[in-house]
């Protein structure tokens, strides 16, 4: 195990705690393999009934994958990430196989790969605080870690949030079927001692349905009609046309958003997004994003994005191509082929 992930049995419930409070619990390639090891213990325990994850802090649940390590490591291990993603892409379809409840608590801020190791389980809780995003366009990379099954099974307000890479609340998770449970952020200490009490996995439901309370509105549904107007097309310069003409500080904002993202970035997540829709499975999303994401590693823009995001931080990418105009689609046709590297093996359980 590893302390930055902290494993441990109160009762009946197997207890994850991402530990990385300055880092906004950020995950690091140690951390995935110690979640899959706990994910083996409690799933052969039969005295576990549940298992329940949450973050340490008071900032968020996680903010995704260690990008600055991406980064720092794209000359002197190129194939770390790649490493990285599978082992992570599989642990995200096991945590939607998993036989036993997985809850997790995603309070506070949930991006990329926070979103892959909790929007996937069966019992996902927010509170007022939760702040939910994809945010990966706008370093020239894609919505993964199962974000485009995610988001591209939810109409035309997943295709916006997957796009633009938009910040949504607890109401608007609630709404899109990304949650399932709203909570009182001051009652969370109550309820998972009552969830460690619980003798059997129908306690569980019993539980959270009793703790919830109501979420805040959803702010989404009064853009319902715009949304479908501009991403019904699976055409990202169409889109941003309806945007730029529709008017109005949404409109605008969201129209922003898209021009500041990476091209390459937009067209490969909008196709991946109708792939999603598509795909039988879950694992067989996972395996486009995953070829795609390795084939990103050769590219500029991941590399630039991140620079510009949190190396310089001087939020001014200069992206390659620079314009939607330039990026053909044989380009994104290549990436999803990806690069001939072994694909996540998938375990369930």
């Amino acid at each position: 195990m590893t302390d930055h992930l902290l494993v441990w049995r109160e009762g009946r419930l197997g207890r994850i705690r991402l530990n990385r409070p300055a880092a906004l619990n950020a995950l690091t390639l140690e951390m995935l393999r110690a979640l899959d090891a706990a994910l083996d213990s409690f799933s052969a325990d039969p005295e576990i009934i549940a298992i329940y994850a949450d973050g340490a802090g008071d900032r968020g649940f996680c903010a995704g994958g260690d990008i600055r390590m991406l980064y720092e490591r794209r000359d002197s291990a190129p194939d770390y990430y790649k490493q990285f993603w599978r082992i992570e892409y599989s642990l995200n379809a096991r945590i939607a196989s998993l036989s036993k409840p997985y809850i997790v608590l995603m309070d506070g801020l949930v991006m990329g790969g926070g979103v892959g190791v909790s929007a996937h389980g069966r019992y996902r809780i927010v509170t007022p605080r939760t702040r939910f995003a994809m945010p990966e366009t706008q370093i020239g990379f894609l919505p993964d870690t199962g974000g485009a099954w995610l988001l591209g099974r939810r109409g035309a307000a997943g295709v916006y949030l997957a796009l633009s890479g938009a910040s949504i609340g607890a109401g608007d998770l609630m709404h899109l079927g990304l949650a399932d449970y709203c909570v009182d952020p001051t009652t969370i200490s109550d309820l998972t001692q009552r969830l460690s009490q619980a003798t059997t996995a129908d306690d569980v439901s019993a539980i959270l349905a009793a703790a919830q309370t109501s979420a805040p509105p959803a702010m989404l549904i009064k853009q319902e009609n715009l949304l479908s107007h501009a991403f019904e097309t699976e055409n990202v310069e169409i889109s941003i046309d309806v945007l730029r003409k529709s008017g109005g500080v949404f409109a605008e904002e969201a129209c922003a958003r898209l021009l500041s993202a990476s091209p390459t970035s937009l067209k490969l997540t909008r196709r991946l997004l109708t792939l999603a829709r598509r795909a039988a499975r879950l694992e067989d999303e996972l395996i486009n994003e995953y070829r795609a994401a390795c084939s990103l590693l050769a590219g500029h823009d991941l590399y630039e994005g991140i620079r510009a995001a949190i190396i310089d931080r001087d939020k001014n990418p200069r992206w390659t191509p620079a314009t939607l105009a330039g990026v053909d689609d044989d380009v994104i046709d290549a990436l999803l082929r990806g690069t001939g590297d072994p694909d996540p093996v998938f375990a369930t359980g």
